[in-house]
């Protein structure tokens, strides 16, 4: 890679910090600018590259035992993605973030063999910050609690 192309990626990634774009928040919700209060990032390690157009569902675990579908949205060019527009629908609970791996590989023209991934977390304190990145190829993956 050329020192100009280098630079050029380096700048993108900088002008971009803090933003997330409207398509990854909720539908009519447009993002004031700063970090949601919970964010994912995507790494397809196979390729190298950030994971682009993954569908994303998070979900939280009611009362009764059941997932209620809280926010959809997909990742950005970067792999990134952030979810509540606004922190006052941040409580504390039992959550899932659902990626549509499936998908993603199957527009890549690449099989996969596992159809989605799931992530199940518990968030105690409202007020911090939660990043659950996803390191993914089209046979295994990870994550963690990121920051």
């Amino acid at each position: 890679m050329s020192t100009s192309t280098r630079l050029s990626v380096i700048s993108s990634h900088i002008a971009h910090l803090g933003e997330y774009s409207p398509e990854i928040t909720m539908a009519g919700q447009v993002s004031s600018g700063s970090s949601p209060p919970l964010t994912t990032h995507i790494l397809d390690t196979a390729r190298g590259r950030p994971a682009q157009g993954v569908a994303m569902t998070l979900s939280k675990l009611d009362q009764s035992g059941q997932w209620q579908t809280v926010e959809t949205g997909i990742t950005n060019t970067d792999g990134r993605g952030g979810f509540f527009g606004s922190s006052d629908m941040w409580t504390a609970g039992t959550y899932k973030l659902y990626f549509d791996t499936g998908a993603y590989f199957a527009s890549l023209h690449t099989k996969g063999f596992y159809p989605y991934v799931e992530v199940a977390f518990h968030v105690e304190d409202p007020g911090q910050h939660y990043h659950v990145p996803l390191l993914l190829s089209p046979y295994s993956y990870s994550t963690y609690r990121g920051s």
